[in-house]
């Protein structure tokens, strides 16, 4: 059987609005947790709280994606900078 290998070059990635992306997500993780709260005793007599916590724990990985893409965003400048002055 033959080995596949692709017939065409793959394409560049797509580089879009990561940062407003990331920050987009994590705020509406955290708008979910803040809507649940109240109803926190219905999730619980049906042992769905979970729902709640992971509302709270996309919005705390959110905060960890935010500060990662935006390290990445400023290295890629920095990047950029040092072969357009080298």
């Amino acid at each position: 059987m033959a080995k596949w290998t692709p017939e065409h070059e793959a394409p560049e990635p797509l580089e879009g609005p990561v940062v407003a992306t990331i920050t987009g997500g994590t705020i509406l993780w955290f708008v979910l947790f803040l809507v649940q709260i109240p109803f926190y005793g219905w999730f619980a007599e049906r042992e769905l709280d979970w729902w709640v916590w992971t509302c709270l724990a996309g919005g705390g990985l959110g905060l960890i994606g935010i500060w990662y893409v935006r390290k990445r965003d400023a290295a890629i400048r920095r990047t950029k900078a040092a072969r357009g002055s080298g």
